[in-house]
């Protein structure tokens, strides 16, 4: 490598340091010494004539410059991979690390079939499964792209809605003494919360009517699991989304109130950062996911989107 370094290596390596995380997993990754690696991305900052990292002894952090050299590095190896592949024929060989930020819950149970059936589809490729409910920093963060439940936010980001995630009304059978008919009955039941989504009002539904009730929760929390089992102790009633209740609504150790209302579905997307190309690793994951989830089906506890 000249002075200057061959500008697509550089670029490469770069892209690599931020998806990976640091100097040392990008050197793992590329199978290379971290010396190498940091002494690229000196040749790279001196050529550009701006630091593109900002570095401490426990965090990395992109720099204006390097966000917007991030951005269009990315871009333009995609471009170059997609023109490779076009001389190989198409015969596209998707390798190397594909970080994906998903919903805790439904990261954990749902979404672990399409992830497994990207991995076999793809025996080169790494997945970083990372569960996290708070908003990011895709650039910045090194992310490829997010699974959320609920609109993302962000006009940087490109978000195509995979479907409805639909919830119901359960509590323990112990909990409700007289039968619930009507939703103000429901006001004067423990509740169990789920924070990120409801706390205080909830809203129902029923044949293009709607109503809000008043809570006093007992429990709030934001884990879906945890508002599960806090339902099944007794706690409070609680609205959960059909999956993950499935089990326990078959055996009867929670039961469904009013039945014939629900709560408003919450809508489920999968969304990157907007760029003029996209790397083969990141389009074969999207398609996957939307082919796995985009159907909608009882055992998902998603309606299609339309």
């Amino acid at each position: 490598m000249n002075a200057k370094g061959d500008r697509l290596a550089l670029a490469e390596t770069f892209v690599r340091i931020v998806e990976a995380g640091s100097l040392s997993a990008a050197a793992l990754q590329l199978a290379t010494t971290q010396p190498t690696i940091s002494r690229r991305l000196r040749v790279l900052e001196s050529s550009l004539g701006a630091p593109l990292l900002l570095r401490t002894t426990h965090s990395m952090q992109l720099t204006p410059a390097g966000e917007r050299y991030f951005a269009r590095a990315r871009d333009l190896l995609a471009e170059w991979q997609a023109f490779e592949a076009e001389l190989r024929g198409g015969d596209e060989v998707v390798h190397g690390t594909l970080r994906v930020v998903a919903p805790h819950a439904f990261g954990q149970q749902q979404l672990m079939g399409p992830v497994t059936e990207y991995l076999a589809r793809h025996p080169r490729m790494t997945v970083e499964w990372l569960l996290d409910d708070k908003p990011l920093r895709l650039v910045e963060e090194g992310i490829d792209c997010i699974i959320r439940v609920g609109a993302p936010e962000g006009e940087s980001l490109v978000a195509r809605k995979l479907g409805e995630v639909k919830r119901v009304v359960v509590a323990a059978p112990g909990l409700v003494r007289r039968p619930v008919v009507r939703p103000a009955q429901l006001e004067a039941l423990p509740w169990a919360a789920l924070g990120t989504f409801y706390r205080n009002r909830l809203r129902l539904e029923r044949d293009g009517r709607a109503t809000t009730i008043k809570l006093q929760p007992r429990f709030v929390t934001d884990s879906l699991f945890a508002l599960r089992n806090a339902a099944l102790a007794g706690i409070g009633a609680a609205v959960v989304s059909t999956w993950i209740v499935r089990e326990e609504l078959a055996a009867g150790t929670l039961e469904h109130l009013l039945p014939r209302w629900e709560a408003p579905s919450l809508p489920l997307y999968i969304a990157y950062p907007r760029a003029r190309f996209y790397p083969a690793k990141l389009r074969h994951f999207v398609e996957i996911v939307r082919a796995a989830l985009g159907q909608g089906s009882a055992m998902t506890g998603i309606v299609a989107a339309r």
